[in-house]
């Protein structure tokens, strides 16, 4: 099943990550470059830097230039993040090039990647909600509603590896089709968001 490798690796990327705590620290993929296994590795690193941006961006001491830089290194991360979730993308449509869809087949809500990418970040949810629950300098309440949560958390990743595992069974069998939309994110470019090419 997809989502069980895509689950193991994504803990494997977030384990190897805190051994280095570092957000610049090279990634070292230890799967072949034209695997499945490597991108999922990748795309959960990627995750994982940006986490630890968004944890830095949010310290309220933080130095007003300083915090800017981290916006922005956020902004690039983030299409970064994008890029790596429609190149996943892909791979599925070549994957499936040959599968003829049936009359009555259907398009998903969401393509695989995407869902994939919700399950690289409930895997960082989950790793550092189970820190909280088990971290001993915690109170006993803090712990126990944290616990709560990784519950929660555990189940809806259940329910949504069972939920990616359907679809990609629904386009192999031909009752779901893949169709993929850039995402055209313009906040980033400089011909499509106003407050930059004004400037121009």
């Amino acid at each position: 099943m997809i989502s069980e490798i895509a689950n193991r690796i994504f803990n494997q990327a977030i384990t190897d990550y805190h051994q280095f705590d570092d957000i610049d620290h090279p990634i070292a993929n230890p799967y072949d470059a034209e695997s499945l296994e490597h991108l999922f590795y990748l795309k959960n690193w990627i995750d994982t830097a940006q986490w630890h941006m968004e944890d830095v961006v949010r310290n309220p001491q933080i130095d007003p230039v300083e915090g800017l830089s981290w916006k922005r290194r956020i902004d690039a991360q983030n299409q970064v993040r994008t890029d790596m979730v429609e190149f996943i993308d892909g791979y599925f449509l070549n994957l499936y090039q040959g599968i003829n869809a049936k009359p009555d087949a259907k398009i998903n809500t969401e393509s695989p990647a995407w869902a994939i990418d919700r399950l690289s970040i409930l895997a960082l949810k989950i790793y550092h909600m189970r820190e909280e629950a088990e971290r001993p300098t915690a109170s006993a309440t803090h712990r126990e509603l944290c616990q709560t949560k990784l519950d929660v958390l555990l189940s809806q990743r259940e329910d949504l590896s069972n939920s990616i595992d359907e679809l990609l069974a629904d386009i192999e069998a031909g009752k779901k089709y893949m169709k993929v939309y850039k995402q055209m994110k313009m906040y980033n470019d400089p011909s499509l968001n106003p407050v930059l090419y004004k400037k121009a």
